[in-house]
């Protein structure tokens, strides 16, 4: 059998497993053989009438049937591109998304010179790295509740040269009067019983970076509430949030206050991303 072949076997049966068309199903393949056998995907095409050899077969057997179990590429792979950069990923943290790419966007457009920059939930690091790279005057700190979590984010730092403040902290919890230009966040926004939690990637990812409460908000709700005794006189609070919040949660900024609160939409049109700013309804820290 040739890798052509073999390839051509695996790409049928992962787009049967995964719900992939025969396109995605090809690259797929492709890519993941192409990382077991530690050769460029364009290795493949050049060899694709070579047979496999016994020690190669058994390494693409072990790496697709891991696959065809569910377990996400990103995962196996153990790193994600994100905003242009590689990213180390594990199973204790969320894949980043190209989705999250407008919070970083939302960021860039909002954040003044020399800010002082909080990521909430920071998971791999991608939002917070992303950002000190990108804005180099920028200070950065991140947290996350897992241990785990902040380990994987400050290897990425470490590796992508981003310098970072790391802390591990439920919400603000480690932030006592801490002061922000700019507070982001991708948290938990998915509704506790979503049926999309047991399906597709999701199913491998911490449950805890995923759900948060009946209608999934709980977690945005306790961060609104407790982000304006931490942000600077019109200073930005970010969230990333569900297709299906773009409404309930600019309610929730406007509700405590908070100005110019605006939804921004992904390229396909769903609702993504909202804010809004510290406009002096609320009595400020000194800073």
């Amino acid at each position: 059998m040739t890798f052509a072949a073999y390839l051509a076997g695996i790409a049928g049966r992962l787009a049967a497993a995964a719900s992939l068309s025969p396109r995605e199903a090809r690259l797929e393949a492709r890519i993941l053989a192409a990382a077991g056998l530690g050769v460029e995907p364009v290795w493949l095409i050049a060899h694709d009438t070579d047979s496999p050899t016994p020690e190669q077969l058994a390494r693409l057997d072990a790496l697709f049937a891991r696959r065809l179990a569910g377990e996400p590429v990103a995962y196996i792979l153990g790193e994600r591109e994100f905003y242009g950069r590689p990213f180390k990923v594990g199973p204790a943290t969320l894949i980043p998304r190209p989705e999250t790419e407008h919070l970083v966007e939302a960021a860039l457009a909002r954040g003044p010179a020399r800010a002082r920059v909080l990521d909430i939930g920071t998971g791999s690091g991608c939002i917070a790295v992303t950002l000190k790279l990108e804005r180099p005057d920028w200070s950065v700190c991140a947290l996350d509740l897992s241990a785990k979590a902040l380990a994987v984010a400050q290897a990425n730092g470490s590796r992508l040269g981003a310098e970072v403040e790391w802390l591990e902290s439920d919400l603000f919890a480690a932030l006592p009067g801490r002061v922000f230009d700019l507070i982001v966040s991708n948290p938990p926004y998915i509704p506790e019983s979503d049926p999309h939690l047991g399906a597709g990637d999701v199913r491998y990812e911490p449950r805890t970076a995923l759900a948060s409460g009946p209608d999934g908000l709980d977690v945005i709700r306790a961060i609104v509430k407790q982000a304006p005794a931490h942000l600077a006189d019109g200073g930005w609070l970010l969230l990333e949030h569900g297709y299906d919040q773009g409404e309930a949660v600019p309610d929730l900024l406007r509700a405590a206050g908070y100005g110019e609160v605006f939804m921004a939409r992904d390229l396909a049109g769903r609702a993504r991303v909202s804010g809004g700013n510290a406009n002096g309804a609320w009595q400020q820290p000194a800073t």
